[in-house]
This record gives structure tokens, sequence and C-alpha cells, in this order.
């Protein structure tokens, strides 16, 4: 991406993946950190966007980590099933207007809970007004209907907390706002793009941390692409029956022992594409991002967005505005 560009200056959408790197650096840490728990259970919920990254790359984190907290996430109908009489929640949703995030909300204030954080980007909202308390996010509105940096102050904010109730240090948010600001303006190779326009099915594969789910969700939005999420090593399981050799295969920090593998399987086996977004060099044609320790997750979403924005100015797409996707998936009308 190119912020001097006229091509991309036209798109709200890559304004506002281009303002992620101050965000970072304006972080209030301390505002981000009134905000802990003391319960040992713990349920991030939401829906699409304002869960799928933020929710599971703590979730990641947590487990590689050792935390001492059991954090799980789920989407806020099936949470309002579940007994969380125990549990210390949290629902994100950048518009405050979510129907299933209110619907939870309010089944769990009817119960008389008591511990419901809303993590939204209006102190106004529905989702607000009836939380315990709620985390005002600073990225501003967004205008673009694909939501991008309102995923990562919710991301850094579930991040930065939970690394802080389990003493972990501070981590160097410049250097990270620095390598964010390299990776959101890097030029992506001309036949890598052309691979990405031309494939009329991406499969976006990789750890169980949010990175490559997320990005299939904003492959259907940005560049109106079929897509799917391998998890983990679902990729070498049976999937190659069906795949064409006109698809693409985007491998996101792929186990290192598991390169030649996948590459017998899909590339020699199926005969499909296959190109790697990770901080070292494979066998697969890739884009390589800067490694800052802990936070690798970050950059690899940020250079799948750089791909889909130059994949979208290919094919003539308006990256602002889907034909049928909408800002907020399903909005409460009270």
């Amino acid at each position: 991406m190119n912020s001097l560009d006229a091509r991309y200056q036209k798109f709200n959408l890559v304004k506002e993946m281009l303002e992620v790197p101050r965000i970072i650096r304006e972080l209030d840490l301390a505002k981000i950190f009134s905000f802990s728990t003391d319960r040992q259970k713990v349920i991030l919920a939401g829906e699409g966007s304002s869960r799928i990254f933020p929710a599971k790359n703590v979730i990641y984190n947590s487990l590689v980590s050792g935390y001492c907290q059991m954090i799980i996430s789920e989407n806020c109908m099936q949470a309002a099933e579940y007994n969380l009489s125990q549990y210390s929640v949290y629902v994100a949703s950048n518009s405050g207007r979510t129907s299933e995030a209110i619907h939870l909300m309010r089944c769990l204030n009817k119960k008389g809970h008591g511990d419901i954080t809303a993590v939204t980007g209006s102190i106004e909202s529905p989702l607000s007004v009836e939380s315990t308390r709620a985390y005002i996010l600073d990225c501003g509105r967004e205008l673009a209907v694909s939501a991008s940096k309102s995923v990562m102050e919710q991301a850094l904010f579930f991040d930065l907390l939970f690394r802080h109730i389990n003493g972990d240090p501070e981590p160097d948010l410049a250097a990270l706002a620095d390598a964010m600001e390299l990776v959101l303006e890097m030029s992506i190779q001309a036949d890598i793009v052309s691979t990405a326009a031309s494939a009329p099915l991406i499969y976006f594969a990789g750890k169980n941390n949010g990175v490559a789910e997320e990005l299939a969700l904003k492959a259907n939005e940005v560049v109106r692409k079929k897509s799917a999420y391998l998890e983990g090593t679902y990729a070498l399981h049976g999937v190659e029956e069906v795949m064409s050799s006109d698809e693409l295969v985007i491998l996101f920090d792929p186990f290192e022992s598991q390169t030649d593998k996948l590459k017998s399987v899909l590339v020699d086996g199926a005969g499909v594409s296959v190109i790697a977004v990770s901080h070292r060099e494979t066998i697969f044609p890739s884009i390589t991002v800067p490694r800052i320790e802990g936070f690798e997750s970050y950059l690899q979403l940020a250079a799948g967005w750089n791909l889909l924005v130059e994949t979208g100015l290919a094919l003539g797409i308006n990256l602002d505005s889907p034909v049928r996707a909408r800002k907020i998936g399903n909005e409460y009308k009270g």
C-alpha cells in the first residue's frame, strides 16, 4: 500500500489500515490495564471480526505462555446458552449495535451477572450502556465496510491486558508500530498479486490464532473471493481431494517441519499455487515480515491486508463497499 499514490488514497479502507501504526503508538496502557479481572475463567464473546482475531490471538498466547486464566471464546448466541456465572465476560462489538452481542448482554443482566465488559467504539451504544463497564476504542469511526483498525485495537486490548494480568513485561509498542508501518507499506511481488487475483478460491491456512481465519473473511469482503480457512495441519488431511489447479493456498507461519510435505501434497499432488507469509524464508514464494517476539501474528495479518488491497486494485474493485456485506452484520434495531 502506498499512502501517497492516488490509486490508494481514494479508499477509506486503505486510510484506516494505514492508521494502525499511529493507534499502536498512542495506546493508553493505564486505561487498558484498568479493565483487569481477578476471575480465573474468562470468555471473550463477539461476532465476526470483533471476535476471530482479537479473541483467538490472546487464547493462543495464553496457552503458549501458560497464563493462569482459562480463556475461551464463543459467538454471542451460543455463549448465551452457557452457564457463565463463574466467568468474567468481555463482549466486543465495534459499533456496539450488534444484535447478538446485545442479546448476550441482556441474558446475563437478567441473571444478575454483574461482570460484563463491553469493548466498543461508542460510549452511547446499547452495548456500552448495558455493560458493567466499557472500554471505548480510541481508533475512531471506520467508514469502510470491512473492519480493520478496530480489529487491531480490540486484539491489542485483550493481548496487552492479559499479558499485564500475568506479569509479563510491557512490550516495545514503538518497535511494533514501526514494523507494522513497514509491512503495510511494503511492495507485494507482482506475481503473487497476479496469482491471488486470478484464483477463484483462496484457502487461508495457519494456526488457530485468528490470522488466517480473519483473512478468509476479509477475502470475501475486500476482493469478493470465495475462501476457506484450513486450521493447523488441515491442509494435509484430505482437502486436496477437492482442490483445483487454479486455486491458491496461503500459508501463515507454516510449521517448518511440514513444508516439504505441504509442497508434496498441495503443489505436486493437487497442482495448486502456494505462497507463504512468515518471518522466515520458506520453500514457497513468500511475503516475509519482520519478527517482533510475541507479536508476529499482527504483522502477518497486516501482510494479508496488504495483499488483499493489492489484489482488489488489480481487479478494479471498490474496496470500501461490497455489494451485499454490511458494516454491522446483524444490527440491533430497538
